[in-house]
């Protein structure tokens, strides 16, 4: 398929680029191969081919929720570099005004 310039200007336009008449003429071409391409793969015969999201199957692999022993405390705070009150003691991201 072979786009004019006024297409490829159009998708500039649609994509805020501003293209120099060499630039217009550089991606009419790479554009067209591209489009071209494209033309080929829908000559491929794909009747009974599941369509497919992924390349290859996905799944959630979820283990059972089941409580389990967490650290202590005295070892979560082992190696903080200061806490407090049996929390952790951060700098302040916001300042009060």
């Amino acid at each position: 398929m072979e786009l004019t310039s006024e297409e490829v200007k159009k998708v500039a336009d649609l994509a805020r680029l501003t293209l120099s008449e060499e630039e217009v003429e550089q991606y009419r071409e790479q554009l067209s191969a591209v489009l071209d391409y494209v033309e080929q793969l829908n000559e491929l015969a794909l009747d009974g081919v599941t369509p497919t999201t992924h390349a290859v199957g996905q799944q959630n692999v979820l283990r059972e929720d089941e409580a389990r022993p967490s650290l202590g405390l005295e070892d979560v705070l082992y190696n903080a570099p200061a806490h407090t009150r049996r929390q952790f003691l951060i700098q302040a991201v916001l300042e009060d005004e």
